[in-house]
């Protein structure tokens, strides 16, 4: 029998041996000629699979940064008389810097103010290409040369055609890396919000911007081979009919997947290529139908298969790939852990307020290492808004928040989880495409040798092996410490609710906590689920891990902990042992109803 891993390895191969062997064939010409534009567009799409399709933030700018490639090389070439190369490294540098400014004012945008923006900008450079003296106007530039190395010139559209494939596959290649690295996982979190990758310690601002400028060198690179495979440049294909095009082609190949970055350019290429010749003839006019024919098609195309086509050609040839995890890796670099007593955290007189509303008032308490500590109190108590406070995802309005002797109140969320405190959620929080395993990675983002700065250029040139043999291994050694370990390569959007919880758990663990706190942990469990996660919980508060959780189940509350803090209406009424507060009066007629 044929290993799955084995030929999800060769088949790309081969495409690509087949790709590079076209011209040897006897192809014609005309459709070396096409396939070469299919490269370029799968360059540019590529970035828009790791910006748009992976971490949501859509862009219709990305022919622009094509023209910035594009022109550079033209510009120093005829003007200077430089080599194509040194081009290619200024226009990388120029597109780079130009996509950094941008970057740092679009990226703060959310909604559909970001691509309304991409629109303005995209727009701006097209038409600051049309009217620039130096750049030949609306004229343009021609005359570029050819592109040579080591004596060999790039002079023919078949020499082209493989040095553009030759990059295209580089580019699959590095993008394809960067996804399964530690940074490209926290890439695929920014889709469904920044709470939870920010409290697993990733600088959400600066993976944005850091995505958003590899996209855009990727359109400059591809505009760099435009430019000689041409030997002219125009504003034309720099303009907003491109940069939707470009949108089109990854939403139409799979948004979220590289190689559908390629399947989309391929498609809407040749299907351009297709319809400009036969619509005039059918009829019997000329005139852009094929821009109505693309529209028509989007919309019927969206409503069946709006994931795009590669997913289920994945699913029906390929299947899902599998993470290998070393058995010899070695462990991963560990905080020292406190003595079993020791306070933890101390909370003294903690506010929260939102305008006139008080949602936290003046609350006290503190958690020691080998404790289980309670957060109890109705709906509305103010418990989740205080684990907030506690985790930086608000900021204290008064009061104090000290974590082994030191304040972390207004340190964001990544600055506490580095210092040893992790947590889960109240709702949910995993990336359902992603693996169990990769979710659980999740946690482990600010260990290892290229925290914390995420291993980017590492991830990109899949330098990062040792590092994530080790985080993988960390990852299945908590899953198995929970009870996942024979669910590892599942997605995470499959389990049940309370396997979720779980996993989330399990990713928490993988932080390297002193201080582990769990927003209603046991909603949704079913009584094993609950007996085996109070086991754990019990095991690790054995092992000098302090824990603070919020919790609804009292049954659970009351046989766990060492100790419960009451809240309502934002104020603390109780505090005691479980048996202390089964009898406290202020709690019976407050939550516990009297039972």
């Amino acid at each position: 029998m044929t290993n799955t891993l084995t030929l999800r390895t060769l088949l790309p191969v081969l495409f690509f041996a087949l790709v590079l062997a076209l011209p040897g064939l006897g192809v014609p010409p005309f459709w070396i000629t096409l396939l070469s534009y299919v490269g370029l567009y799968a360059i540019v799409a590529l970035g828009l699979v790791l910006l748009t399709g992976v971490a949501g933030l859509t862009s219709f700018g990305q022919a622009a940064f094509v023209g910035i490639g594009a022109y550079t090389t033209a510009y120093l070439t005829t003007h200077y008389g430089l080599s194509p190369w040194l081009g290619l490294l200024a226009g990388i540098a120029i597109t780079g810097v130009c996509a950094l400014l941008i970057g740092a004012v679009t990226m703060r945008i959310s909604g559909h103010y970001l691509p309304l923006s991409t629109i303005a900008w995209g727009l701006s450079l097209y038409y600051l290409f049309g009217n620039l003296e130096s750049l030949g106007k609306y004229d343009g530039i021609g005359g570029i040369p050819s592109i040579s190395m080591a004596g060999f010139e790039f002079g023919n559209g078949t020499s082209m055609y493989v040095l553009i494939w030759v990059v295209a596959i580089l580019a699959l290649v590095s993008v394809q890396n960067f996804l399964n690295s530690r940074a490209g996982r926290a890439v695929r979190a920014l889709k469904f919000g920044t709470v939870m990758p920010e409290a697993m310690g990733v600088d959400t601002a600066r993976m944005k911007i850091v995505i958003f400028v590899y996209a855009a060198i990727l359109a400059g690179i591809s505009g760099w081979l435009y430019a000689h495979l041409q030997h002219a440049v125009n504003p034309t294909p720099f303009g907003l009919k491109y940069g939707i095009d470009y949108l089109l082609m990854v939403v139409v190949g799979g948004a979220a997947h590289v190689w559908g970055a390629l399947l989309g350019a391929g498609l809407i290429t040749m299907l351009g290529n297709f319809l400009q010749e036969w619509l005039p003839g059918l009829l019997g006019s000329e005139g852009n139908f094929e821009a109505v024919v693309f529209g028509i098609a989007l919309v019927i195309f969206l409503q069946y298969a709006n994931e795009g086509l590669w997913p289920h050609i994945q699913a029906r040839f390929a299947g899902r790939s599998k993470v290998r995890v070393p058995a010899d890796a070695p462990p991963l670099e560990q905080l020292p852990k406190p003595a079993t007593g020791e306070t933890i955290l101390e909370v003294e007189a903690a506010r929260k307020q939102f305008g006139g509303l008080v949602a936290v008032n003046d609350v006290s308490f503190s958690v020691k290492a080998g404790e289980i500590v309670g957060l109890i109190g109705p709906n509305g108590a103010g418990k989740s808004t205080t684990f907030n406070l506690v985790t930086g995802v608000l900021s204290i309005t008064s009061g104090k928040v000290n974590y082994r002797g030191r304040s972390i109140a207004g340190l964001s969320s990544r600055q506490i989880a580095s210092r040893g405190i992790a947590r889960t959620f109240q709702h949910v929080r995993l990336v359902p495409g992603m693996s169990v395993l990769e979710n659980a990675a999740m946690g482990a983002y600010r260990r290892g040798d290229f925290a914390p700065q995420g291993g980017i250029l590492a991830g990109l040139l899949r330098l990062n092996r040792g590092e994530e043999g080790k985080i993988m291994a960390e990852a299945k050694r908590q899953l198995e410490r929970v009870g996942l370990g024979d669910m590892l390569d599942r997605p995470a959007g499959s389990l049940a609710l309370g396997q979720q919880r779980i996993l989330e758990i399990a990713r928490a663990l993988c932080c390297d906590p002193a201080l582990l706190l769990l927003d209603e942990p046991a909603a949704g469990l079913r009584l094993k689920e609950k007996e085996a996660l109070s086991e754990l919980l019990a095991k690790l508060r054995g092992e000098g891990m302090a824990v603070l959780l919020v919790e609804h189940d009292m049954d659970f509350v009351m046989r766990l902990t060492d100790h419960i803090v009451v809240m309502e209406f934002g104020t603390k009424i109780a505090e005691g042992t479980p048996a202390q507060i089964q009898v406290h009066p202020a709690v019976l007629e407050a939550y516990l109803g009297g039972v």
